[in-house]
């Protein structure tokens, strides 16, 4: 094989790498289309855990918690469920105009207690329902915080409709100013974020294109909640777009202690689609 080929191709492979860190595994779910039309309309749903974005490369994302809304409220059959070596992949069948929404939502409780002079955590799946359980007879000191992780996507069937959006009031949540299915390349979109129902200023928004793969820079875009909860995001060019919102992490400075009790924690990512102008 010809050497500049190589050469070529290690320098390659090295600016990929760069952009896309081993470390950097995020999860998404991926429609086969956002904007639909007609009147027997199915969705196909990719999801998995990966480094490039929206390519199956690291490890599938599981189906016990995904659910899918009609825009009327109700509930939705998740059909055709499979989980394979990279993805999972399920289809839901659009059986009403309006927006849906297809979301895998898991609550949690994270702590620690103390027991024979040690302090110990909370073991995985912890939750309100069974944290009584999974605390060990003896047991003092407890302190406790939830966690809320939302990963979502909105489809919609003919007109957009804002029925959906009604919010929980559990972790963090989309209240859209901008529709997330009436994004355009060059075009500003608006979107207000709540925390426990209410406007949570000062989050951290991450906005990064899909196709990491094929390029040498990240193309990230970074955010920070006003006030009111709300971010301006103007797309570059059209395509797929990761978000993801957290909650901040309290700076420490070095040597300083880990706070007493547990920070509360939440997530929210989803795929959006902008269209071509």
């Amino acid at each position: 094989m010809n050497k500049h080929f190589l050469g070529f191709a290690a320098v390659a492979a090295a600016a990929i790498l760069t952009a896309a860190p081993a470390s950097a595994h995020r999860q998404w779910l991926l429609p086969s289309s956002t904007v639909l039309s007609g009147d027997d309309v199915w969705v196909t749903v990719d999801a998995a855990v990966s480094n490039d974005l929206f390519y199956f490369e690291h490890q599938p994302l599981r189906l016990n918690s995904m659910k899918a809304w009609a825009p009327d409220g109700s509930e939705a059959p998740i059909e055709n469920a499979s989980t394979g070596r990279y993805r999972s992949t399920f289809d839901v069948h659009l059986t009403q105009k309006g927006t849906w929404r297809i979301a895998s939502v898991s609550d949690g409780v994270m702590g620690t207690y103390d027991l024979g002079g040690k302090t110990e955590r909370l073991p995985r799946g912890t939750t309100t329902a069974n944290l009584a359980e999974r605390l060990p007879a003896g047991a003092t000191n407890v302190k406790t915080a939830e966690s809320n992780n939302r990963n979502e996507i909105f489809v919609t069937v003919g007109e957009p409709t804002t029925t959906l959006f009604k919010p929980t009031g559990k972790g963090i949540e989309l209240a859209p100013v901008t529709h997330p299915n009436d994004l355009f390349a060059g075009e500003a979109a608006t979107f207000q974020f709540l925390l426990d129902g209410k406007p949570a200023a000062g989050l951290p928004v991450t906005v990064i294109p899909g196709g990491i793969r094929y390029r040498d820079q990240l193309g990230q875009i970074d955010l920070t909640t006003d006030a009111e909860g709300k971010v301006e995001v103007t797309w570059p060019e059209a395509g797929l777009y990761w978000l993801n919102v957290t909650t901040p992490r309290a700076e420490r400075e070095e040597g300083e202690a880990a706070p007493a009790a547990p920070q509360r924690r939440a997530s929210y990512v989803t795929t959006l689609e902008v269209m071509a102008p």
